[in-house]
């Protein structure tokens, strides 16, 4: 006789592992040092350290516009300029001697953002990603799209076609935790989110984190705790201590010396930023983000009022030439380059580690920025 019963499931105890560990652990893969930042397959090829730096800005700015016109939330911008990173270190800007076409970085951006609202459920018809491209590249955002012109065809056979060069060369890893998610629970523990001033100082320090490699170098709770600290400096706020007397990082389980790291690459940032922005001191100088400190919800009407930054006019010929396989996986040792670690700065010396509930820090002064946009042209891109 045949037993109808259905045979229980073993269900591991002592080596199953929450999910977010599993997530953190998948995040580890993609995190590197200074110096492998300076191996990256473009500069590997060839191309100056300076001009790659100023290559990623760039499509950062692009995928920040294109999604603001879209009305996209923070966290999918946030997670399509993760792509963008990963992918550039898997694959050369550099044009190769062999005179095979290679992606613009604004393809890139462009297809990381198409592949970004899907992954956060936040997704966008093709025509009204392709036509927000074509109105950011030529800075016209009222620009009226023929859907019959080469260049908006063009740019939808870029985006479609490149998702799978996208895909391989991010080896199909398509979880990303969002700081800014961490951020908000990190609020709610200590009971401070309904604090404008604190909450806008953090929401802007990640959102500003955006325009750089810091999700290479940081895990996404790293640059969270990060965030929180400088909003904490900022603000005169303090928070307590866990149970046991830990200090509120410690709780975290984020160590100090990574806190510190993230705010001196952020430092670095602001004072030798691309795109000619300087840091100005002065006694109305207060924290300016680059980007507004609001926290838009998709749709709403403070997500329309934000301004857009001047980009590229448009594409040249060859947007929708593709590629079959990207540069080489591997990042080869010992590249010779000119580019020299990232500036650090040293934090109060009379008292170096983030408030605590026992002790508060004077916020530092930061500053206001100009983004003043380089002249000229270059193959793949259009004339300033």
């Amino acid at each position: 006789m045949i037993s109808s019963r259905i045979p229980s499931r073993t269900v591991p105890t002592e080596h199953s592992r929450r999910p977010i560990e599993v997530i953190e652990e998948a995040e580890q893969q993609w995190i590197y040092t200074e110096e492998e930042l300076l191996r990256s397959p473009s500069i590997c090829d060839g191309l100056p350290p300076e001009e790659e730096r100023t290559y990623r800005y760039k499509g950062y700015n692009f995928i920040s516009q294109v999604g603001v016109m879209l009305k996209l939330p923070q966290t999918t911008i946030s997670s399509a300029t993760v792509f963008f990173n990963r992918f550039l270190m898997r694959y050369s800007l550099k044009a190769s001697k062999s005179g095979e076409k290679k992606l613009h970085h604004y393809q890139i951006a462009a297809t990381a953002l198409f592949l970004a609202t899907k992954v956060e459920e936040h997704c966008r018809k093709v025509r009204e990603l392709v036509i927000a491209c074509c109105r950011v590249a030529q800075k016209n955002p009222n620009l009226i799209v023929d859907e019959n012109t080469k260049d908006y065809w063009r740019w939808r056979d870029t985006i479609i076609l490149n998702e799978d060069v996208l895909l391989e060369l991010l080896c199909f890893d398509l979880t990303v935790e969002s700081p800014y998610n961490i951020l908000f629970g990190l609020l709610q523990y200590y009971g401070v989110e309904k604090q404008k001033k604190l909450r806008d100082a953090a929401w802007s320090f990640i959102n500003d984190s955006n325009l750089t490699q810091a999700c290479l170098l940081f895990t996404s709770r790293t640059i969270a705790c990060a965030a929180l600290w400088f909003a904490a400096r900022q603000t005169d706020s303090a928070f307590g201590d866990g149970e046991d007397g830990k200090p509120w990082w410690e709780v975290q389980k984020v160590p100090l010396r990574q806190i510190k790291r993230a705010m001196n690459y952020m430092a670095d940032f602001y004072t030798n930023a691309p795109g000619g922005m300087q840091l100005k001191t002065g006694s109305e100088s207060v924290y300016t983000p680059l980007t507004p400190v609001r926290m838009e919800r998709s749709g709403s009407e403070l997500s329309t009022k934000r301004e857009r930054e001047d980009e590229e006019t448009t594409m040249a010929n060859g947007i929708g030439s593709t590629t079959t396989n990207g540069s080489s996986s591997r990042i080869p040792a010992g590249a010779v380059t000119g580019l020299s670690p990232a500036k650090k700065i040293k934090l109060d010396d009379r008292n170096p580690a983030p408030p605590t509930g026992s002790e508060t820090d004077n916020g530092a002064e930061a500053a206001k920025t100009e983004q003043k946009e380089d002249a000229g042209s270059e193959e793949g891109e259009v004339e300033e």
